[in-house]
């Protein structure tokens, strides 16, 4: 298994883009031998100390293997939203993992 987890920041007016561009993408994690362990919006009250700036969304996803990764990211009904994310993402962070 590999482990991504993605802190998404987005611009300011821009939710429904992202939200459509999500409801796209999420559904195709499972056609590549994924799954979506877990899609939180932190609020404020949720952080006892941080350094960093508040996600508006954190992933956390499981995949089998690095290829069914990619093919994800590689799949063309996916890309044809891509838009949808450039548009309403300003920046993201992917942290990748493996299960010790």
């Amino acid at each position: 298994m590999i482990y991504f987890t993605q802190l998404i920041y987005i611009n300011e007016g821009q939710e429904d883009a992202f939200h459509a561009f999500e409801a796209v993408a999420i559904p195709l994690i499972a056609t590549y031998n994924g799954r979506l362990l877990a899609r939180i919006r932190p609020t404020d009250d949720a952080y006892i100390e941080s350094q960093i700036d508040k996600p508006y969304e954190i992933h956390l996803v499981e995949f089998d293997n690095e290829s069914d990764f990619t093919a994800f990211m590689q799949d063309e009904s996916r890309k044809q939203f891509l838009h949808l994310k450039e548009q309403s993402v300003r920046t993201s962070v992917l942290i990748k993992g493996v299960k010790l």
